[in-house]
């Protein structure tokens, strides 16, 4: 990271965005320094995603628990306080939630 001057954010008062899944809404708040995009994502009960990501992530559940599968069949589930990070291109990647979480991610 480069070029990001020190500052702070009130993710309360980004407005979310609607990004609707197979099933079930992830709501995002979205900030971006630089080439660092950084979000607050909210999923809803239910949540299934409709596609596969190849974007790199690093991601912490801050409530609830997501499941994600990797396209190689293997599944990790993140409790409150658990990451994963990935790279770009690594390993398509989806996630799933049946209770709902909150996360932060970096990407």
């Amino acid at each position: 990271m480069a070029n990001i001057p020190f500052g702070t954010t009130d993710w309360s008062a980004i407005e979310k965005t609607e990004r609707p899944g197979e099933r079930g809404s992830a709501f995002w708040r979205t900030q971006q320094f630089g080439s660092v995009r950084v979000r607050m994502v909210d999923y809803t009960p239910g949540y299934v995603a409709d596609h596969w990501c190849i974007k790199g992530h690093i991601l912490l559940c801050l409530s609830g628990r997501l499941d994600t599968e990797l396209e190689d069949g293997r599944k990790f589930t993140l409790t409150p306080g658990m990451s994963y990070q990935v790279a770009d291109n690594a390993e398509p990647h989806r996630s799933s939630t049946e209770l709902g979480a909150t996360l932060f991610v970096v990407d």
